[in-house]
């Protein structure tokens, strides 16, 4: 095993697991490709719960077309530094979205929806550790890929609606994966659910305890290196656009209007303010 030396200027690569490599260490996503083709891809903003904000979406992106187009890549696994897995949107990032014009509010949006539809259709098999909490575009992202581990201990919640915004960027992904019914349910209520109830609606595969979960990992990792490279993306690429599983330009920005629109809605600025403000919405009347 060996991990490859690759700086890039936006300071996604790093050399191995452990190094320390200055400012590498504040990139908001690290990047680890081994000797066996398997890249590691850990969102890296711990204090933050890994919430995403346009510096991780930019360098998440930017790191899965740097992998799409490498010829030894394998498999890739997406984890997340910290206590947490990845816990949605930053809203203070949203906040100020909220209040930018048009145009920046929906590239923003597009980002987000771009991002996770890279993931969605990213040529090599997918696999998220989940631990912590998963919320929001965190359960988007679980969506996005081909296999899905979460520890016991994972909390899972589709969020957005509670702070007057809407998933828009990850719905198709949220109706791949967890059905129509489901994703109604959780979509529509915010209401978060645990690790056990995440396998049982098809969000996650399996639910691993945590002193198990690296050699499980490893046991789904060698199942996938004894599959032809050739075979398995054919296989992939087959399934998804046979079920109409890609989301085409249309489609796209339609996604990223709607999710710009309502963030910037007197609802969205009323929701984040409620949040902040750890108080109810003023659309919250309780029996």
């Amino acid at each position: 095993m060996w991990d490859e030396v690759r700086p890039k200027e936006s300071g996604l690569w790093r050399n191995d697991a452990h190094a320390s490599v200055g400012r590498m260490d504040e990139a908001p996503v690290l990047v680890v490709l081994d000797g066996q083709g398997i890249a590691t891809v850990t969102l890296h903003r711990p204090a933050r719960g890994n919430a995403y904000d346009g510096a991780l979406l930019a360098a998440l992106a930017a790191g899965l077309e740097e992998l799409a187009g490498r010829p030894e890549l394998r498999a890739l696994v997406i984890r997340g530094a910290g206590k947490h897995f990845q816990a949605g949107a930053d809203l203070d990032w949203l906040a100020r979205m909220a209040k930018e014009p048009a145009a920046a509010a929906y590239a923003a949006s597009m980002a987000t929806t771009r991002t996770m539809q890279m993931l969605n259709e990213f040529p090599r098999p997918t696999l998220a550790v989940v631990h912590g909490a998963c919320f929001g575009g965190g359960v988007g992202l679980v969506c996005s890929v081909d296999i899905a581990l979460a520890t016991p201990e994972a909390v899972f919640g589709l969020t957005e609606v509670r702070v007057g915004v809407a998933p828009t960027p990850i719905s198709a992904q949220l109706v791949h994966a967890m059905g129509l019914r489901h994703a109604r349910r959780y979509a529509l209520s915010g209401e978060r659910f645990d690790a056990f109830e995440a396998m049982r609606i098809g969000l996650v595969h399996e639910v691993t305890p945590a002193d198990r979960l690296e050699a499980r990992i490893a046991q789904i990792l060698d199942a996938i290196l004894l599959a032809a490279p050739g075979a398995v993306a054919l296989t992939k690429r087959s399934i998804l656009e046979a079920n109409g599983f890609f989301i085409d330009a249309v489609m796209r920005a339609r996604l990223a209007d709607e999710s710009a629109r309502q963030r910037a809605s007197a609802e969205g600025h009323e929701g984040l303010a409620s949040y902040r403000e750890k108080r109810n919405p003023v659309w919250y009347r309780p029996g």
